[in-house]
């Protein structure tokens, strides 16, 4: 099976009282605990800006983490979303490719 197909599943423990909380939550958003879930996990790996300001918020909270290694991390998340900046979004380059087929349509 190719990387990236096969399923995987996740547990961890927590006490009945906060999983009762959560389904409460969670009906009352309209999501299963499989869609919050993996709705997390995307905003963590696509690294989505309210949820890195979410942990990040946690993790000093919490004292999770070393304050130096925190503050490098801040910092190398400006200078990715700096790099960002400089370059040209999807819809950007849809409107390129949009203004070049109206002034060449014979291409």
């Amino acid at each position: 099976m190719p990387y990236g197909e096969n399923k995987k599943k996740i547990v961890f423990y927590d006490t009945d009282a906060r999983h009762a909380d959560l389904k409460i939550r969670l009906q009352y958003h309209g999501m299963t605990q499989s869609s919050f879930f993996r709705a997390v996990i995307t905003a963590m790996v696509d690294e989505d800006e309210l949820f890195r300001d979410f942990l990040t918020n946690y993790k000093e909270s919490k004292n999770i983490q070393k304050k130096t290694h925190l503050k490098k991390i801040k910092e190398e998340q400006q200078l990715a979303d700096e790099n960002k900046k400089n370059f040209l979004q999807k819809d950007e380059i849809s409107d390129i490719f949009d203004l070049i087929e109206m002034e060449h349509p014979d291409l």
